[in-house]
């Protein structure tokens, strides 16, 4: 009867059934095989209410919609430039940095491909890069960002780690604190390559304009403070993170709705429902997933993985490798959402085993998921892109590999470098 279910089970999976929906089923097919009465899955997905934190997932997302809705792209783009333009290859600079701030305030890189990708390719070409280099620095720019404050899957992956229990205990602020040097380290070797790439070149520079900078200053005056408040806030102990994201939702919407008024009031709450669409689909998945969890460690599946890989990896050195390749490959095929819920609570307990530091853990995890976004052949923002620009993936595919290479190099120093991710919280 089991082997039924799980059969069907599978087929529901490749027939396109919900991703909350496969695994509340599995957890289901585990408790019912176990001969644990089903009732025990209500409440184990009712647990998800026991995280303070959770409160926080709605209210970026919504503040991360508001943003994208309005402006605030544009106005982000032209302050980067406006500081960056005068420095070599300055506007593929203004790319990166821009790319990663919105990517972290919105927590989704399809929706900065599809909003800085129209003033960004445009500009790259006519400034003289290279069609393939634009594209290139368009689609892999876009999930930079998910390291830093407010990133969602941040956020997600810490209520996630902090239900487990498992490991050193840590804080979703020092965890938001552990992003920001792998963040930096990406943008660096970014830098350098495109440094390198166009040395000798005759890549046109902006020159520097007091004006123009005080005039996209002027611009962006209300933008601005906002990762002040989120940041300065939560270190400085003025309040957590709930009432931070509290706070970054009231402010963006009086910013966007009654100061720059680019987003009516009539259109509020189309925004809002879209937004808790959103956060509603993953809350269920976040629910059904703790009882599939739940079902796992009663089971010891963890601890067999755990004897599994002690048997056949002999260091930490070699766990962290097969992590890496396993985890590229699910964030081609996985959005981050998804990954985070079904492969978290896998591999904490046997990373735990091997020392791994869940901070650490956490920041490999996203990296990876960074740089899963356009690994060819069936990386998201590869279609995204695709789509949005309207050219092939085969084109796509040659574009992004030497930036995937650049940032493959940056992982591995990530992975085996604990220091880049603990060093500010230590």
């Amino acid at each position: 009867m089991t082997w039924l279910l799980v059969i069907g089970l599978i087929l529901a999976a490749f027939a396109g059934a919900p991703l909350f929906a496969v695994l509340m089923g599995a957890a289901m097919v585990g408790f019912f095989s176990a001969d644990i009465p089903l009732a025990v899955v209500a409440i184990e997905v009712y647990r998800i209410v026991d995280t303070p934190l959770l409160v926080t997932l709605p209210l970026f997302t919504y503040a991360g919609y508001v943003l994208a809705e309005a402006r605030t792209s544009e106005r982000l783009v032209n302050l980067v430039q406006s500081v960056f333009g005068g420095l070599p290859s300055g506007l593929a600079l203004v790319g990166f940095f821009a790319c990663a701030l919105f990517t972290a305030l919105t927590g989704a890189s399809g929706v900065t491909i599809v909003a800085l990708g129209a003033l960004l390719l445009p500009a790259l070409k006519s400034a003289g890069y290279s069609d393939r280099f634009s594209l290139g620095l368009v689609t892999t720019s876009g999930s930079l960002g998910l390291l830093l404050v407010p990133s969602v899957p941040l956020i997600l992956y810490g209520i996630i780690a902090q239900q487990m229990e498992v490991g050193e205990p840590f804080t979703i602020s020092e965890l938001f604190l552990a992003g920001v040097l792998p963040l930096l380290l990406m943008l660096f070797a970014l830098v350098v390559y495109t440094l390198w790439h166009h040395r000798g070149g005759r890549i046109p520079r902006q020159s520097f304009s007091f004006a123009r900078f005080r005039s996209a200053l002027w611009d962006a005056r209300w933008e601005l403070p906002l990762p002040v408040i989120i940041l300065g806030g939560i270190y400085s102990g003025w309040f957590a993170v709930s009432e931070a994201a509290a706070m970054t939702a009231v402010y963006v919407t009086l910013v966007e709705v009654l100061l720059y008024r680019e987003i009516p009031l009539s259109r509020l709450p189309k925004v809002m429902i879209e937004s808790m669409v959103m956060v509603g689909g993953i809350l269920l998945i976040l629910g059904v997933a703790l009882a599939f969890t739940n079902y796992l460690v009663d089971a010891e599946i963890p601890q067999a993985l755990f004897e599994f890989m002690q048997t056949h990896v002999e260091s930490a050195l070699g766990f962290l490798l097969l992590l890496n390749l396993m985890l590229l490959v699910l964030g081609a095929m996985l959005d981050i959402f998804s990954a985070l819920v079904i492969v978290v609570p896998l591999i904490l307990p046997v990373a735990a085993g091997f020392g791994i530091h869940p901070v650490h853990l956490g920041i490999i995890f996203l990296a990876n998921m960074q740089i899963g976004y356009f690994t060819p052949p069936v990386g998201m923002n590869l279609f995204i892109a695709s789509y949005r620009f309207n050219r092939p993936l085969l084109e796509l595919y040659a574009a992004c590999v030497p930036f995937m290479v650049v940032l493959l190099i940056a992982l591995a120093l990530i992975t085996y470098v604990p220091w880049f991710s603990m060093a500010l919280i230590r």
